[in-house]
């Protein structure tokens, strides 16, 4: 089966991103944008996996949460990678909460490493990607609605981080479909 870990969203934060997609999709640009309820943030992807290594890893991530306090993000920031000259992917970032998702990213990425899965090539940046660019057709008025969103003032969206998860993801023709495998609960 196909998996990351991620931590899950509020329908607070989600529905901030929703808005921000809807402003971004006035520029007309070829862009798939991710569906409001598969928004996540992603702290490492483990690809495929059997079953016999996903029960070690629900018990590396239940050992991780044990010694990992609950913390809150909030939204700050809109993006693209590698540019916005560029863009491939549109993201969100985070203010709150950023060093404690980059510190919980690096500790499930060496617990993972143990388990012999790969290392990032990237260190971890903290973001959700609402986006991915599919061409260049209007990426100059992308880039013109991704600054002025920068610029607006947006509703402050907090939400608490209790827990980590491991998702499953099935890929289909209308998108991925993510199924809950394990919640470790931070304390």
């Amino acid at each position: 089966m196909r998996t990351f870990i991620a931590i899950e969203l509020s329908d607070g934060i989600r529905d901030t991103l929703a808005q921000m997609q809807s402003h971004l999709k006035y520029a007309g640009a070829d862009v798939k944008w991710v569906d409001k309820g598969n928004i996540h943030l992603t702290l490492k992807f483990l690809g495929e996996i059997d079953e016999n290594k996903c029960e070690k890893v629900k018990a590396s991530l239940d050992e991780i949460a044990k010694g990992f306090k609950r913390f809150e993000i909030d939204l700050k920031g809109l993006g693209a990678f590698p540019s916005l000259d560029f863009p491939r992917v549109i993201w969100c970032g985070l203010d709150k909460g950023a060093k404690e998702s980059v510190e919980l990213a690096e500790r499930i990425g060496e617990a993972m490493s143990k388990l012999a899965f790969k290392d990032e090539a990237r260190p971890f940046t903290a973001h959700l990607t609402i986006g991915r660019v599919r061409s260049s057709k209007n990426k100059s008025a992308l880039r013109e609605k991704i600054e002025k969103l920068i610029r607006e003032p947006s509703a402050v969206s907090c939400q608490p981080i209790n827990s980590i998860a491991l998702f499953q993801s099935t890929l289909t023709p209308t998108g991925p479909i993510y199924t809950k495998l394990h919640e470790a609960r931070l304390c």
